[in-house]
């Protein structure tokens, strides 16, 4: 299992692409222009199964529209933010000035929802607190595994709690459920630099201490 990042936006959002041997692929978090993703799954003759949305800010979704023809399976994301796709206010695309709406997702997902991309297997881990509806994806494949963690989880920081949805004490219980991830967990988040589970344990002021 590979991953190709990709800072896209005016807010270098981390698009990332995972994929496997057998050329499954997903695309996270599409934010911007996907001309650059596009040309890495044409040369690398990637199948772009599903798209996965961390969360609806406009940050994470604006480049949608560039590569959802090429998901077979469509776009997941959790059911308390898919009704940012459709309203321009709740993605806050209107209150950055340039309104944009999509088509509602193929699949809603909750926590705990589990689903396979060929030999990789995706879990579902909903992280409320960034917005009501941010979750992180936890993908497997054998022995190998990382966590995608949208503005969940950064290197040595959280996501911002001040936007509509944004809850500061919502966002550290969330930061609890991740507390039972393995140490040497690989963390792709939505903005800046890679990380790891017991990086952030050791190092993240904003990691709940009751659990380390």
């Amino acid at each position: 299992m590979d991953i190709k990042s990709f800072p896209v936006g005016a807010l270098w959002t981390n698009c990332y692409v995972v994929y496997n041997d057998s050329r499954d692929a997903i695309i996270v978090d599409p934010g911007g222009s996907m001309g650059e993703v596009r040309e890495f799954l044409t040369a690398n003759d990637l199948k772009l199964r599903w798209i996965l949305i961390t969360h609806g800010h406009s940050d994470h979704i604006l480049g949608l529209g560039e590569v959802r023809a090429l998901a077979s399976d469509g776009i997941a994301i959790h059911s308390e933010d898919s009704a940012c796709l459709t309203d321009a206010n709740k993605n806050l695309s209107s209150l950055l000035g340039y309104p944009t709406t999509f088509d509602s997702a193929e699949r809603v997902v909750k926590d705990g929802d589990e689903f396979d991309v060929g030999s990789m297997k995706i879990r579902v881990l909903f992280t409320p607190g960034h917005t009501s509806g941010g979750c992180c994806f936890y993908v497997t494949e054998g022995a190998e595994e990382l966590l995608l963690s949208g503005d969940t989880l950064f290197a040595r920081t959280i996501g911002r709690t001040d936007l509509p949805g944004g809850d500061e004490g919502v966002l550290i219980r969330s930061l609890e459920k991740l507390s039972i991830l393995p140490d040497s967990l690989c963390v792709y988040p939505g903005h800046g630099p890679d990380t790891t589970i017991g990086d952030e344990r050791r190092l993240n002021p904003y990691w709940p201490r009751s659990t380390t």
